[in-house]
C-alpha cells in the first residue's frame, strides 16, 4: 500500500484526526495553565502575544529539526515558498492564534474548546461555497448541523436555563481563531500541491512565531523566568502540540477531502472540556447531561459525513 492510499484509509484518517484533535483539546487547559506558572495576567495583552510567539517558534524549530533528521539533511524553504509560508502564517499563527491565546484569557476552558470546535463547520463551508473545492451534499449539511448543535447542546446549562457569554474580547475572539483556522486548512490544501507541506508548517511557525516575539517584547510584554523545571515541560509541550498536530492535520487535507477531514474538529472541543475539567477544575461545567447528548450529535455527525468513505 502506498502513502496516499494509507493515508486516505477511513481507519487512518480517523485515528491520526483523532490523535489532532486530543492535543488540540488538551492546548486549552495547558494555555490557562500556563498564564498561571508565568504569572501572566489576562489583561496584559502583549505579554500573551510574546507568550504565544515564544511557543510557536520552538514549534517551526522542531518541526524543521525533526524532518531534516528523517530527511538526513538539513529542510530549507523552497524555492518561491516564501508567499505561501507568509499567507499561511498570517492565518495559522499570528492571526489564529492572537485572537486564540487573547480570548481565552477572558472566557473559561470549557467554553473556549467548545467555540474553538466550530472550525470544522467553516472549513466545510468554505471549501463547498467560496473555494469550490467539493459540493455541499446533504449528507455533508446534515453532519455539520448536528455537529453544530452538540456545540450549542454542550454549552447549554440544564438548571436556570443557558449561560452563553458573547463578550468581544473573549467568546468572539476565539470564535474567529476558529474562522482564522478553517481558512488555514483550505490553504494548506492550496499550497501543498506544489510544496512540501511539513516544510510549510514548519516555517509558517517560525514566521509567525518571530513576528509575535518581537511585537510583544518591543511593545512591553514580558514573560517571568520561573524556578520551576515543570514550567519549561509545559511550554515544550506545548509546541509540541503545535509541531505535531499541525504537521499530521496537513498530511490529512493533503490527501483527503476537506469536509472528511474538518468534521472530526468537532471532536476537539470534547477532549477539551474534559481535559479543562481534570485539569483546570471545571468538573461542574464539564459533568452535565448536555455534555453526553453532545458526544451522541457529533459522533452521529462524524458518521454521516463518513458514512459514503466507510464503502471504498
Amino acid at each position: 500500500m502506498n502513502r496516499k492510499a494509507s493515508i486516505t484509509d477511513l481507519s487512518v484518517v480517523f485515528f491520526l484526526a483523532m490523535v489532532c484533535c486530543f492535543l488540540w483539546g488538551s492546548a486549552t487547559p495547558a494555555i490557562k495553565v500556563g498564564y498561571q506558572i508565568f504569572g501572566i495576567d489576562n489583561t496584559d495583552t502583549l505579554s500573551i502575544i510574546l507568550f504565544a510567539g515564544i511557543r510557536f517558534f520552538l514549534a517551526g524549530i522542531l518541526i524543521i529539526l525533526f524532518q531534516s533528521i528523517m530527511a538526513g539533511h538539513f529542510i530549507k524553504p523552497e524555492k518561491g515558498a516564501f508567499p505561501s509560508i507568509l499567507k499561511l502564517s498570517l492565518a495559522q499563527t499570528m492571526l489564529q492564534y492572537f485572537c486564540f491565546y487573547v480570548g481565552l484569557a477572558h472566557t473559561s476552558g470549557v467554553t473556549g474548546t467548545i467555540l474553538s470546535g466550530t472550525s470544522g463547520f467553516f472549513s466545510i463551508l468554505l471549501a463547498s461555497l467560496l473555494f469550490r473545492y467539493e459540493k455541499l451534499t446533504a449528507p455533508k449539511i446534515i453532519g455539520c448541523v448536528m455537529g453544530l448543535m452538540g456545540v450549542v447542546v454542550m454549552n447549554l446549562t440544564l438548571k436556570g436555563g443557558t449561560s452563553f457569554h458573547f463578550a468581544l474580547n473573549g467568546e468572539f475572539l476565539v470564535l474567529m481563531s476558529a474562522v482564522s483556522l478553517a481558512v488555514s486548512g483550505i490553504l494548506v490544501k492550496k499550497y501543498s500541491v506544489r510544496f512540501n507541506v511539513v516544510m510549510l508548517s514548519g516555517y509558517q511557525f517560525i514566521l509567525g512565531g518571530l513576528v509575535m516575539i518581537i511585537v510583544g517584547f518591543a511593545l512591553g510584554g514580558r514573560i517571568a523566568l520561573v524556578p520551576k523545571f515543570s514550567a519549561y515541560i509545559l511550554l515544550l509541550y506545548m509546541a509540541m502540540i503545535s509541531a505535531v498536530a499541525y504537521t499530521l492535520w496537513g498530511i490529512l487535507m493533503k490527501y483527503n477531502p476537506v469536509s472528511r477531514v474538518s468534521i472530526f474538529n468537532f471532536m476537539t472541543p470534547l477532549f477539551g472540556v474534559l481535559l479543562s475539567a481534570i485539569f483546570l477544575g471545571e468538573v461542574e461545567q464539564a459533568l452535565q447531561l448536555n455534555k453526553l447528548l453532545a458526544l451522541i450529535l457529533v459522533c452521529g455527525g462524524i458518521y454521516i459525513v463518513n458514512r459514503k468513505y466507510s464503502k471504498d
